[in-house]
Parts: C-alpha cells; sequence; structure tokens
C-alpha cells in the first residue's frame, strides 16, 4: 500500500486530493491542522506521531524531523543496502509528500508584524521534506502546489503511479518553492540585522516574447512577485497583439509620467521619451492638446492618460496610428470604438496612488545598478525665484507643468510648454544647448502652425539639469521665453542668472536635478 504524507498551510482543495487517493488505495499522514482538516472530512488519517513513536514538542516546533519520515522519504528503492537498513529500523516507505509552507510573506507584509511573529512563520520540517522527497524523485512524488493536484490525480488513476517526468518536474518545482521561500526569510533577516551586500530578487515569467530590442535578440518578460500600481506586469490586456519588449519599455515609461499628475492628463511617447503631453479639463481636453503637441512623432506611439477613456475620447483616437492605449479604464462605448482595430492594444492599469519607495534595478555588464525610483518631484513655487524679474501668477502653473515633465525625458532635457502643454522636447543630446535648440524649434514650428509668432507666447522652458554656462538663457531670450525654471547648482549659475535679468526672464531654481539617461 502505498502512502502519502500531508502538511499543508495552504488547504486549498487538499481533502478532496486526499479523498481521491484513499480511493485509490493509499494511506494518508498528516500533522496537526492538515490532520484535523481531513479526519473532519471523514477520511482514516494516520497520526504523524504514530509514524515516528514520539510525540510532536516544542509548540509544534519538532514533529517531522525524525528518521522515520526522512528514512522513507530517502531510502532508495533501487539499493539493497536501503532497503535492508530501513526494514532493519521498522521504517515505511513513504512514497508522495503533500506540503506547502507557512506563510512567510503574508505574516511579514502585515503592518504590525513582530520580529517574533515572523520567526514562529519560519518553517523548518516543511522545506526539510520537500527536500527529501525532491532528492528522491524518482521514487516518490513531491507536490507543493494545489494547482498540480489534478494532473497527479490523472496519472495515478491512469496508471497506478505518477510518471518520472512528471515527478522530476515536480521536483523542480519543490526546491523553487523552498528556495523562494529560503530567500524571503534571508531577506527579511538580514534586514534587521541590517545586512545589505547581498540581493535576492525574485521574479515570475509572465510572458515569452517575439524578440528583443531587435528580432534577433532573444527576451522573455518577468514579473515581480510584489503587485506594485502603474505596472504593466497587472495590467489587463483587453484588445490587440501581444506587446513587444520595446512596446513593454515605452509603456512602461509613459506610466512612470502619468503618475506624476492627479489632474487629467494625457501623454504620447515614442522611444522612452515623451512627444506630446497635456493637462486638461477632462480626458477629451487633455487628449487634443496632447495630440496638437506633435501631431509627426504621435505617429505608431504610445498613449497613457490617468482618466477613463470615454466615447469621444476615443472617436479622437481611432484615426491616428497608436500602438498603445492605456488608461485606468475604459467605457463600453469607447471599446466599441477602438476594438474595432484588431491590432491596437487596449491596456487597463492599476493607477492606485503609491508613495511607497520602491528600487530601479539595471543590468550592467556583470553586475546590477540598483537605486530608488525617481518619485519626488518638487511643487515649482514663487520663492525659488532667483532673478530681478518675477514669474506671472500664470506663468507658475505652466513652470510646475514643465518641471514635471522634463524629469521623464533623456538627458540632456529641455521642455518648453505654453498653457499646460508640450510644445518642444529636446532629448538625450550630448549637450544641452543642443536639446535646448530642438525643443525652441519644436515649438516654432508648432506655434506657427497656428498662426502664432513664438516670440509673443509667452513661453516657459524646464531643464532637468543646471545650465553650465548662459548660452540657453540667450537662446531661450532669442524665441522669446518669459520664464525658466531649472535645478541650480552650476559654478556659473550667477552667468545665467546674470544673462536672464538681461533679457527680462524669470528664472527658478529648485535645487533638485531630475538626470534621466
Amino acid at each position: 500500500m502505498k502512502r502519502a504524507l500531508f502538511s499543508v498551510s495552504d488547504k486549498t482543495g487538499v481533502a478532496e486530493f486526499a479523498a481521491r487517493l484513499v480511493s485509490f488505495g493509499w494511506e494518508i499522514i498528516a500533522t496537526g491542522g492538515t490532520m484535523k482538516l481531513l479526519q473532519d472530512a471523514g477520511l482514516k488519517v494516520i497520526n504523524i506521531s504514530e509514524v515516528t513513536g514520539f510525540p510532536e514538542i516544542c509548540d509544534g516546533r519538532v514533529k517531522t524531523l525524525h528518521p522515520k519520515v526522512h528514512g522513507a522519504l530517502l531510502g532508495r528503492r533501487d539499493l539493497e543496502s536501503h532497503r535492508q537498513q530501513l526494514k532493519e529500523n521498522g521504517i515505511e516507505y513513504i512514497d508522495m509528500v503533500c506540503v506547502n509552507l507557512y506563510p512567510f510573506r503574508q505574516t511579514i507584509a502585515k503592518p504590525d508584524v513582530t520580529m517574533d511573529d515572523a520567526i514562529e512563520n519560519i518553517d523548518i520540517g516543511g522545506p526539510s521534506m520537500l527536500r527529501s522527497a525532491a532528492k528522491n524523485w524518482k521514487d516518490v512524488t513531491v507536490v507543493c502546489d494545489p494547482a498540480d493536484y489534478a494532473a497527479v490525480l490523472a496519472e495515478i488513476e491512469a496508471s497506478g503511479n505518477t510518471t518520472p517526468e512528471t515527478r522530476l518536474k515536480l521536483s523542480a518545482k519543490a526546491y523553487t518553492h523552498t528556495a523562494e521561500y529560503d530567500m524571503m526569510i534571508a531577506t527579511y533577516m538580514r534586514a534587521q540585522a541590517g545586512l545589505n551586500e547581498k540581493l535576492f530578487l525574485e521574479y515570475d515569467l509572465k510572458q515569452g516574447l517575439r524578440y528583443g530590442e531587435n528580432p534577433h535578440q532573444e527576451a522573455k518578460f518577468y514579473a515581480s512577485v510584489e503587485k506594485v500600481p502603474y505596472s504593466l506586469a497587472t495590467a489587463e490586456q483587453l484588445n490587440g497583439k501581444e506587446l513587444s519588449y520595446n512596446n513593454i519599455q515605452d509603456a512602461n515609461a509613459a506610466l512612470n509620467i502619468v503618475r506624476e499628475f492627479d489632474v487629467p492628463f494625457c501623454v504620447g511617447l515614442k522611444h522612452m521619451n515623451p512627444c506630446g503631453a497635456a493637462i486638461g479639463e477632462d480626458v477629451v481636453d487633455a487628449w487634443k492638446k496632447t495630440f496638437e503637441a506633435d501631431k509627426v512623432s504621435i505617429f505608431g506611439g504610445i498613449v497613457a492618460a490617468n482618466r477613463e477613456i470615454n466615447k469621444e475620447a476615443a472617436e479622437l483616437m481611432k484615426p491616428v496610428f497608436l500602438e498603445i492605449i492605456m488608461a485606468p479604464s475604459f467605457s463600453e462605448e469607447a471599446l466599441e470604438v477602438l476594438c474595432t482595430k484588431k491590432n491596437l492594444r487596449l491596456l487597463k492599469v492599476d493607477m492606485t496612488r503609491d508613495d511607497a519607495v520602491r528600487k530601479q534595478y539595471v543590468s550592467v555588464n556583470g553586475g546590477l545598478l540598483v537605486q530608488d525610483l525617481d518619485r519626488t518631484t518638487k511643487t515649482v513655487t514663487p520663492d525659488m525665484c532667483v532673478t530681478e524679474t518675477k514669474p506671472e501668477e500664470s506663468q507658475m502653473a505652466d513652470l510646475d507643468f514643465a518641471w514635471h515633465i522634463v524629469k521623464h525625458v533623456k538627458s540632456n532635457a529641455i521642455v518648453v510648454v505654453k498653457d499646460g502643454m508640450t510644445l518642444g522636447v529636446g532629448a538625450g543630446q550630448m549637450n544641452r544647448i543642443g536639446s535646448a535648440e530642438i525643443a525652441l524649434k519644436e515649438a516654432e514650428a508648432a506655434l506657427r502652425e497656428k498662426g502664432e509668432d513664438i516670440r509673443k507666447a509667452g513661453l516657459v522652458m524646464a531643464s532637468d539639469g543646471f545650465f553650465p554656462f548662459d548660452d540657453c538663457v540667450a537662446l531661450a531670450a532669442e524665441y522669446g521665453v518669459k520664464a525658466i525654471v531649472q535645478p541650480g547648482g552650476s559654478i556659473r549659475d550667477n552667468d545665467s542668472v546674470v544673462k536672464a535679468n538681461e533679457n527680462g526672464i524669470a528664472m527658478l531654481f529648485t535645487g533638485m536635478r531630475h538626470f534621466k539617461h
């Protein structure tokens, strides 16, 4: 008669699983709460203490750590010496282990958890049984995931036992389960001890990708086990073809920009840089202004909004070739409009406000860079002004908007803004004056199309880093810029201040830079 040992924290479907094994002629051994659950379900269960001949001690800390358990799991059926030693010591084989571990992750996630609570949820016997059974996978079936119950039962019903291929896969899953568990414990205990020379990361495969940045590069998308807002890992795709590697990179950049704003906001993005962004009275107004900001670059781009996409917004977006539209929700009428474009990806994204400090990981050859995400953005206020010319009250909203956008543009970054929308974006140039020239020329072209003179528009400009020389201020003056926001901090700051004063430009220093490489 085959025997199975049960000791589970996640009791999903376990009574049904055990009952089917009993119907196949298996004996069931169990511990503590699992035993009671199975007995309450009307099953005949052998108490683990009957197997070991030893009671559970130390408040249940010691119950399965015994040769009659681990010998029964580790003894090789194909070795006469093992069979003889088990027989001499009165040990019967255990053919299956059904174990999952104490809820350590759930315990430490509680806001009021104590270290004592955490330690009591460190499983000792469970991982030991899993590892023993997994090591002897040729003879023992190890089940740690309720999702595997059905497949295991189907094989046993069909042939009396699981197949070697299944036992090998289940062994690998068990080692993964214990590895993840130990990693969680190590991370927690190292934090308590103030140790930081190791970094443990846990990600699950979400999907394979057709390729990476280019067709010759293999790629996969892994999701953090921690569920966070503004994440593609938990987004619900409502329409369109599968996301690509570049789609995911761009969409993530767009979501980081959207997270900056509480008022109705929309951004268009290409190659991880915003090509148009705007705040509005509602999502329709924000989209109109975003599209007007750069009708050319938005072609084939990604759009993200922080308000539900309604029918009117959908009808305005539909004629534009877009790869992705992201929002916290889509109205039924909007879906009817947009889902007629079979390749257009529509993503419903959790945009719950969350101020938790999170890490950013960037791989380099042979290493990993880790930093806090750049989540803090100062509000631009009049007291930041360092020039004789002061910003007009009407310019303050645009300065603040520009400052929140420029931090998401690749350095060197310059953004030109008017009336809550971007008119020019200069990104990623090797010198700041180059980015300024691009942004200002874009703004000039956009205004010219509307029949407006840039020098009379009253534009504001933002820079992600300080001006090393006064050339950017001089150029801004040529184009009629009226106010500039930048971090300050250059040894030549005074040159820029003097140049701004000479040209009647208000300049504000935030004291915080936002490089994005």
